[in-house]
């Protein structure tokens, strides 16, 4: 009798001391872990460099001087599939007047993404953000999120949310070189 009543006490004061270095260390991760400041408008748009499914490399400041219509989203968010023919009808419009347009797809397989494009007819620079680096730099969330960056660099403008059309194109025109 007095052996298990000795053993339940090794086992209760093991299990304790496990459970308050589990508390310990979740306490010290979350008070130490780097966190990425909330991007606001106004401020210097987080350099990247993520490829397309062509295999092109795009660097968000090699395109300083332009305007940047950066949309971050996913091939299941139906407000996604929703708005990437309006934003290929407007990348069309507005390519030529020094605004550029990429779509970063966060996470997903080639297949996925390629077939997507394929289905919509997408002739905008779409990539992927493989280990999700960049959507914890710009602290995504919803999807779709794009943010209008002005030639200097500078986030213009972040929307959350499905857009229209007339939207699009009213917001490429925000981010156009005068």
């Amino acid at each position: 009798m007095a052996q298990t009543k000795k053993q339940r006490f090794y086992i209760r004061t093991v299990i304790l001391v496990v459970l308050t270095i589990a508390i310990v260390f979740t306490v010290y991760s979350n008070l130490t872990k780097e966190k990425n400041a909330v991007l606001q408008v106004g401020d210097k748009a987080p350099d990247f460099v993520l490829v397309d499914m062509d295999g092109n490399e795009h660097r968000l400041s090699d395109y300083k001087g332009e305007g940047i219509f950066l949309n971050f989203w996913g091939t299941w968010c139906k407000p996604c599939a929703t708005e990437m023919p309006a934003m290929d009808n407007q990348y069309g419009v507005y390519k030529d007047l020094g605004v550029q347009t990429l779509a970063i797809n966060i996470g997903e397989s080639d297949l996925k993404v390629n077939s997507f494009v394929n289905r919509y007819g997408l002739s905008f620079p779409v990539a992927i953000d493989r280990n999700k680096s960049v959507m914890e730099l710009y602290n995504i969330d919803p999807l779709p999120t794009t943010f209008l960056i002005n030639p200097d660099g500078r986030i213009e403008k972040i929307i959350k949310g499905q857009m229209t059309e007339q939207d699009i194109a009213n917001y490429m025109d925000q981010v156009k070189p005068s």
